[in-house]
């Protein structure tokens, strides 16, 4: 089939002529189905664009412009950008730049490392106040992380005990505190 012959059928298929458009599908399909068999590389996928493909070409063979250039470099020209574009709908999308002004930085600025190094200092103060075992059990259950069972068991005392000392102590480092 010529080129003037395919210009023709493309012309034929803007008057929304069926039978033009299903010998045009015929004569340029498999050479289309190629182009996007190249781009998308998954023949199920380069069938399924095929179709949308031949339905572009009904819809917009209107806007084909009769030429000296050849008219199946417009129609592997909706084919390969049809195929190109859904590859790129296949990609993950991007996040998008504003999204990253709500991600917080986890760390402490200076100001506030600041404050907290002051506090940590009024803190280990506050602990040396108290007496060497109370002050272990609360470093023990609020720095390490340690229950209150297994602190009762080292410190060989019922656990309820250790539930007392530990509230004692924290209400006196709160009033060390607040001093």
């Amino acid at each position: 089939m010529t080129p003037q012959d395919i210009t023709k059928l493309i012309v034929r298929t803007s008057m929304k002529d069926r039978a033009a458009f299903d010998l045009l599908y015929r004569q340029t399909s498999a050479k289309l189905f190629g182009v996007c068999l190249r781009v998308l590389n998954d023949r199920g996928d380069a069938e399924e664009a095929l179709q949308e493909v031949f339905v572009k070409i009904w819809t917009k063979a209107d806007r084909f412009a009769v030429s000296d250039l050849s008219p199946i470099s417009w129609l592997v020209a909706i084919a390969r950008n049809h195929a190109i574009d859904r590859v790129r709908a296949r990609r993950k999308p991007a996040v998008d730049i504003d999204a990253a002004l709500h991600v917080a930085d986890p760390a402490l600025g200076p100001e506030a490392m600041a404050v907290a190094g002051d506090e940590s200092e009024r803190i280990h103060h506050c602990l040396d106040e108290l007496e060497k075992d109370r002050a272990a059990a609360v470093r023990g259950a609020y720095l390490k992380g340690e229950s209150y069972a297994e602190l009762a068991e080292r410190h060989g005392v019922p656990l309820n005990t250790m539930r007392t000392w530990l509230r004692r102590s924290l209400m006196k480092l709160r009033e060390c505190l607040e001093r």
